[in-house]
């Protein structure tokens, strides 16, 4: 039998991992609703970066998201 502190704890993050989850596919069906036609341009466009441009953007965006998680549980604690 687990601690009832520990499920609470595991019942917690599972609750926040599915609401990150959930957040992701809000925000990346955004621009294909709102903009149809601006959505397949970017795309066309993603497709003939070059590799180490996506990379270097994609390294860029993963930073800024780990910045902002810091400072979000930094000011929730």
């Amino acid at each position: 039998m687990l601690n009832p502190f520990l499920l609470e704890f595991l019942e917690s993050m599972i609750v926040n991992f599915l609401s990150a989850i959930a957040l992701v596919f809000v925000f990346e069906g955004l621009m294909p609703f709102s903009s149809p036609k601006s959505a397949k341009r970017l795309l066309r466009k993603i497709i003939e970066q070059d590799e180490k441009v996506m990379r270097i953007s994609g390294f860029f965006s993963m930073l800024a998201g780990v910045i902002l998680l810091a400072v979000v549980h930094q000011f929730a604690e």
